[in-house]
């Protein structure tokens, strides 16, 4: 083991480089371009929505050709990186990422936009597993790596809140384009720099999985197709029924594969365990609720409140504030309490903030309607996620460290897609029935001329719809806490390591 004091020259000598500070560097904003993606757009849907004709319904493909791809490739991403070389497939997922960012903001169709977010998923996908294995590669045992975790774990952590900033200052400020652009002059300085100042790793003969992977991601695509196009066409329709149909048939077999391939994507031994398996489960209900918050407070906000793209992703700051505080908070608890007397209560308290954002009017100000909830949400799920994090490789065999740790990050990716996808088409349902509802005054105000009260009354059906997604999220939490307090039985797990934190 390295000591604290030794000199950079026994990272150079174990690891092959003693730039390690350009390292960080480096790992560090390809971390954060690849998590703050995931939420960037949200802020300029809006934009996006009135350039290129975006309908209410297609618009959520916006979010969700990116988590489809990056949830549903990344074990793919952290297998290759095994078996070709992490440094290599870093910044082949990087140049893959860089590039659907550049065409992603000379898009001018839908399909070219989208297009462009599943490849930027695929490349997140391949650069994301491969970036955290990478510090253990690049940086020696002891202070340094310890430093390099701790930024490493605040870009995750910060990714979601500076995306929505970003966003809104660009948006405003440039265009909405330039929430692609961005990415260019960072993913070309990140793909330039990393053969220069990080290790690779030694490459292990081994299988893909290629069949896991293509079923996986094809299964989710079809079925989130299916339940979002099931907003305009109903239930009934044939294409709708075709492609959820054939979504659950594909993720059979994808099931069935996984059970018979010798290096599966997804050791179904991992769901086993029952602490494991809860946590999955959990994951996948916050991704979906967490997701679908971001989403439809974004709309709210600014089509409802009217704020401009950069002041509402201001607005988001004091969700980050909460998630410090919960996370400091069961950081604390982790080695006092279970973790289910962690996780529990978190789940409850995010379940009772989004109930709060549920009883949104209209009329409602950010400090009487949002500022609360956000608050208390974002402590719930600070509690949540350190809880989730250690029994997820609780008691986990050493081999299967890392892919426990990527199936609990692709279950919260792949439930935020569906859940999205679910919560859009409830909201797009109810808004629909309300604007029905409110026909007669709709149609006296547009031939009356009157845009304030037609303002007023597509912000009603709006919200509507709004707050019967967020209600039901609020459901799903609620029942995320009651697995939590019966399924996790782990016991009280070990105190985190201190971690230096640099300078």
């Amino acid at each position: 083991m390295t000591s604290a004091n030794a000199p950079t020259t026994t990272g150079r000598a174990a690891h092959g480089h003693s730039h390690l500070g350009i390292a960080l560097l480096v790992i560090s904003a390809a971390q954060l371009m690849v998590i703050l993606d995931a939420t960037v757009v949200n802020i300029a849907l809006p934009s996006i929505k009135a350039a290129l004709g975006f309908s209410s319904g297609n618009l959520t493909w916006v979010v969700n050709a990116y988590t489809l791809a990056f949830g549903g490739l990344l074990l793919l991403g952290g297998r290759a990186g095994d078996i070709l070389g992490r440094r290599r497939v870093f910044i082949a997922g990087i140049l893959v990422f860089t590039f659907a960012s550049f065409l992603g903001g000379f898009a001018n169709s839908e399909g070219l936009l989208l297009s462009a977010r599943v490849l930027q998923g695929a490349g997140a996908a391949f650069a994301s597993p491969t970036a955290l294995a990478l510090i253990a590669t690049t940086f020696p045992d002891g202070p340094p790596r310890n430093r390099a975790f701790a930024v490493y774990a605040a870009m995750s952590g910060a990714g979601a809140a500076v995306g929505l900033i970003a966003g809104g200052l660009l948006t405003d400020y440039a265009s909405w384009r330039w929430v692609f652009w961005i990415n260019v002059p960072i993913g070309l300085f990140v793909a330039f720099v990393a053969p220069r100042v990080l290790g690779e790793s030694t490459p292990r003969p081994g299988n893909f999985d290629l069949p896991g992977a293509i079923l996986g991601t094809l299964g989710l695509t079809s079925l989130v197709y299916g339940i979002t196009r099931s907003a305009t066409t109903g239930w009934g329709d044939t294409t709708t029924l075709g492609a959820i149909s054939a979504g659950v048939l594909l993720l059979v077999i994808f099931l069935f594969v996984e059970s018979r391939s010798d290096a599966p994507l997804m050791p179904l031994r991992l769901f086993e365990e029952r602490n494991r398996a809860s946590s999955f489960g959990i994951s996948f209900i916050v991704g979906a609720c967490i997701l679908s918050m971001f989403y439809f407070l974004s709309l709210f906000i600014q089509i409802v409140l009217g704020y401009s793209p950069v002041k509402a992703g201001f607005a988001f700051l004091p969700f980050t504030v909460g998630i410090v505080i919960g996370a400091g908070a069961a950081s604390q608890l982790t080695p006092r309490l279970p973790p289910r007397l962690i996780a529990g209560p978190g789940l409850l308290i995010a379940s009772f903030g989004v109930f709060g954002f549920s009883r949104l009017e209209p009329t409602s100000t950010y400090v009487s309607g949002l500022l609360g909830p956000m608050v208390v949400t974002a402590v719930g799920m600070g509690l949540t996620f350190v809880c989730l994090t250690l029994t997820a490789v609780s008691k986990v065999e050493e081999r299967d460290t890392g892919i426990a740790s990527g199936v609990l990050n692709a279950m919260q990716q792949v439930g935020g897609s569906l859940g999205l996808a679910v919560l859009a088409t409830l909201a797009a349902r109810i808004t629909t029935e309300r604007i029905t509802d409110l026909a007669p005054q709709l149609g006296e105000a547009q031939t009356s001329g009157d845009t304030g009260s037609l303002t007023t009354l597509t912000q009603s059906a709006l919200t509507s719809g709004y707050t019967a997604a967020f209600l039901c999220a609020a459901l799903a939490l609620f029942v995320g806490a009651l697995i939590a307090f019966v399924a996790l039985n782990a016991p009280k797990q070990a105190a985190p390591a201190p971690v230096a934190v640099a300078a």
